[in-house]
């Protein structure tokens, strides 16, 4: 994040505040991600680590806000379910469409689907034997067993969580973004949680 804020001439304070996110919409994201391997909604998400729902009845603006970004202005309350906000708040953020939902398996079909795990694609997971019941976030790291999501609603935050790879359904990638080239990705994550309430 700091890097691309010099880079665009912003103050690099590693926030992604409305310029940063002004310039990452305007910058050509492909020429960027590769300098910093890092695609422009990944980037926007990293700058949403640790903010978290409103405790009780209090509502955090900036969880509702994903809401309205992910095309769903009428929900007010940061109680509803948000992961699915939460991606495509980012997505959309970053100049790319999102599912159209807020359920977080409708990602299971969107774009472009990628055989193995890349960092910062979209990863749909199962929640218990339910068939629409799930969870979505952003890959950043795997190993033969877990696959680590930056995602929100984890605990009721934006954070870095591990899940068992057996649970992930799907690993998508937009479509008007170039297929990322093979990498190897983190297999562990420092501080990354597991057994983390994604309800």
């Amino acid at each position: 994040m700091t890097a691309f804020q010099r880079s665009a001439g912003l103050v690099a304070d590693g926030i992604a505040g409305l310029k940063t996110q002004v310039a990452l919409q305007k910058a050509d994201i492909s020429e960027w991600r590769e300098a910093s391997e890092q695609p422009g909604w990944l980037v926007l998400a990293e700058g949403e680590l640790g903010v978290r729902g409103g405790a009780g009845a209090a509502n955090n603006p900036r969880v509702v806000k994903l809401f309205a970004d992910a095309g769903f202005s009428c929900i007010k309350q940061d109680s509803v379910a948000w992961c699915a906000a939460a991606v495509g708040g980012m997505l959309k953020q970053a100049g790319h469409k999102p599912s159209g939902s807020l359920a977080a398996r409708s990602y299971e079909g969107w774009s472009v689907g990628l055989k193995e795990p890349a960092l910062g694609a979209v990863a749909t997971k199962k929640r218990g034997n339910s068939s629409w019941l799930g969870h979505v976030g952003f890959i950043v790291g795997a190993n033969s067993s877990q696959i680590f999501l930056l995602g929100g609603n984890q605990g009721d935050a934006w954070s870095v969580a591990a899940f068992p790879r057996k649970e992930l359904t799907a690993f998508r990638w937009p479509t008007d973004v170039p297929l990322p080239a093979p990498h190897t990705l983190p297999q562990t994550i420092a501080g990354a949680r597991s057994g983390v309430s994604e309800a």
